[in-house]
């Protein structure tokens, strides 16, 4: 049966290999061909007879039956432009006699010569006659295959270098979440163990919901994005211990447009922006507060907002420099899964009191 399968893959390959070499093939035929239609239509014009088209074929034809050997001359040629200049010289003179014989040869089986002339050193006369021309069609072809490798070459690096730069990207952001993940575990951590000997049960509660966090957030690691209904229900496990520690004194509203639910956004990245509100905000308050997330689109975008009605911004501190690892780490995630400044990150105190962060990037939709 292995055999069996492998003979199966061979004969395919070699199929395939076949159909590529037609193809190819068929191409350059057609090219060499309109050129030749091209170069015999004046003659065409003054004098409507089939030899013009024929000797026109036998011509071009053979430039198109040598121009797989000059590329490949061309590839094996030194690298120093003296050297190669020199070398293409030589090589030049030599593939226009080997045209002058061979563009014989097809005229005579075109019909558009006679046989008995292929042998004639008048050929050698006409090769030197028309050195000039000749020596510029193989300067064309070598030319124009010098451009195609270039142009290879180039779209080669450029893939390589995109290649290279989403790599980065992408272990740069992984990084950056590895980061987060400890962080926001040692907080949960020091939340839960400040309740296990004062509230038993609640404590208990709180693991509990911290098992469901940590069982989302292994489900959503090596996933760039989640849809934003998913980021919300990852977030209510985290307010949930956090209302257990705060009680009534913390107040959330959660208020997320229907056309945004499935929109894709950065995993893991709200919970550092309501733990920053909770932690910077509303803690140093005796009273706790208030929270509001919000989440609707704008023209194409995405707008995120979280605001709180805590101790705002301290005095004499720029707009945007509140906030610890959690959130300075979830600004460069978003501004890093789109480095061409299409997001937007701001940090700025409320009129009323209080702080609010919004965040606007392209919107995009999970695929039903």
């Amino acid at each position: 049966m292995a055999d069996c399968r492998h003979h199966v893959l061979v004969g395919a390959s070699f199929i395939v290999w076949v159909v590529k070499r037609l193809f190819r093939f068929t191409l350059a035929a057609g090219f060499w061909t309109a050129v030749a239609l091209v170069f015999a239509l004046p003659g065409l014009s003054e004098r409507p007879d089939w030899s013009v088209l024929l000797a026109s074929l036998a011509h071009w034809w053979s430039w198109g039956a040598l121009a797989p050997a000059i590329t490949a001359i061309d590839d094996r040629l030194p690298v120093s432009t003296q050297h190669r200049l020199a070398a293409h010289l030589g090589v030049g003179v030599t593939c226009v006699v080997v045209y002058a014989y061979l563009s014989a040869y097809v005229a005579a089986v075109l019909g558009a010569a006679a046989w008995p002339g292929i042998g004639n050193t008048t050929i050698l006369a006409a090769a030197w006659h028309e050195m000039f021309w000749s020596l510029l069609v193989y300067g064309l072809i070598v030319g124009a295959w010098e451009a195609y490798r270039y142009q290879q070459r180039y779209l080669s690096a450029e893939l390589q270098m995109e290649r290279m730069e989403r790599s980065f990207t992408a272990a740069r952001l992984n990084s950056l979440r590895t980061q987060l993940d400890p962080h926001f575990l040692f907080n949960a951590l020091n939340t839960i163990s400040a309740q296990v000997e004062r509230e038993p049960r609640l404590a208990r509660s709180m693991i509990e919901h911290l098992g469901d966090l940590l069982r989302l957030s292994l489900a959503s690691h090596g996933k760039p994005t989640i849809p934003l209904h998913e980021e919300v229900a990852f977030l209510d496990h985290y307010l949930a211990i956090q209302k257990i520690r705060f009680g009534d004194s913390l107040r959330i509203d959660i208020d997320i447009a229907p056309e945004v639910a499935h929109a894709l956004v950065p995993s893991m990245f709200l919970q550092p922006l309501v733990e920053n509100a909770i932690r910077h905000g509303l803690s140093p308050r005796a009273g706790g507060g208030s929270i509001v997330l919000q989440a609707q689109r704008k023209d194409d975008k995405l707008y995120v907002g979280v605001l709180d009605d805590g101790v705002g911004l301290p005095k004499g501190e720029e707009p945007g420099g509140r906030g610890g690892l959690g959130l300075s780490v979830t600004r460069e995630r978003i501004a890093g899964m789109h480095p061409t400044g299409s997001s937007h990150f701001s940090i700025r105190a409320r009129p009323g009191g209080g702080t609010e962060v919004e965040i606007s990037f392209p919107l995009r939709l999970a695929s039903a």
